[in-house]
């Protein structure tokens, strides 16, 4: 008998969120159907979509509507807390201008690279897995939505859970840019392709230690993609 409690959902939250920690599901799976969930947990599937909910809003998934091995929910990030949900309300109110949230991605992202690149005992795992995630059939805002949790987990990797969350934050603020920007490509397919060649040139220069090399292919990938896709200008 499902749960009255109106606290169900979370219930239904800490049972994915006990599965992301402990690596049960990662980047790129797909969460099982809310009916299944509700049957596992004892609780009514409004209580899952509540759960599902909140951990959209948080940046951890992305759901489609709709039925067909397309339809559920995707994880596209590990649990970082709820800054990014914070820097996107500044940015929808006009707080921080995507110009600045992007040329501060760029200082970060290259500090984060040099110390990658610098360390002999980086664990390039988790960017690793989603490189492989991004390789599968996946709808141009799934694609981007891993994209944006690779960049993370480079942060994470670093050690830094302070600049990882800050990455977080600055990719999910402009997550809805990043998306309408997809709509200026000529050729959405051949973008896909060469922004997992940048990924994975990115990563074999860290992977070489190469830092040099490892901030410029940052920059070039992270300027690249707004100028191609006709984004605010990084220089004002």
């Amino acid at each position: 008998m499902p749960s009255t409690d109106r606290r169900a959902w979370q219930d239904v939250l800490a049972r994915i969120e006990g599965d992301l920690v402990a690596g049960t599901i990662g980047p790129g799976d797909r969460l099982p159907p809310e009916r299944t969930l509700a049957t596992e947990l004892g609780v009514g599937r409004s209580s899952v979509r509540e759960a599902l909910r909140v951990l959209e809003v948080l940046g951890l998934i992305r759901t489609q509507t709709g039925s067909g091995p397309r339809a559920g929910a995707i994880v596209v990030a590990r649990p970082s807390g709820g800054m990014a949900a914070l820097m996107r309300l500044h940015v929808a109110a006009g707080g921080f201008d995507v110009a600045d949230v992007v040329a501060t991605r760029l200082v970060l992202e290259a500090a984060v690279v040099t110390a990658l690149a610098e360390s002999r005992a980086v664990d390039l795992t988790a960017p690793a897995e989603l490189l492989a995630a991004m390789d599968g059939e996946l709808t141009t805002a799934e694609f981007l939505a891993i994209d944006a949790a690779f960049h993370v987990s480079l942060a994470a990797a670093s050690g830094n859970d302070v600049i990882a969350a800050v990455m977080t934050g600055l990719r999910s603020s402009v997550e809805g840019y990043v998306l309408a920007g997809a709509a200026f490509v000529p050729s959405w397919e051949l973008m896909a392709q060469r922004l997992r060649a940048e990924h994975r040139g990115i990563v074999a220069a860290i992977a070489s230690h190469d830092a040099p090399r490892a901030r410029t292919l940052v920059h070039d990938h992270i300027t690249g993609y707004y100028a191609d896709s006709k984004l605010a200008p990084l220089e004002r």
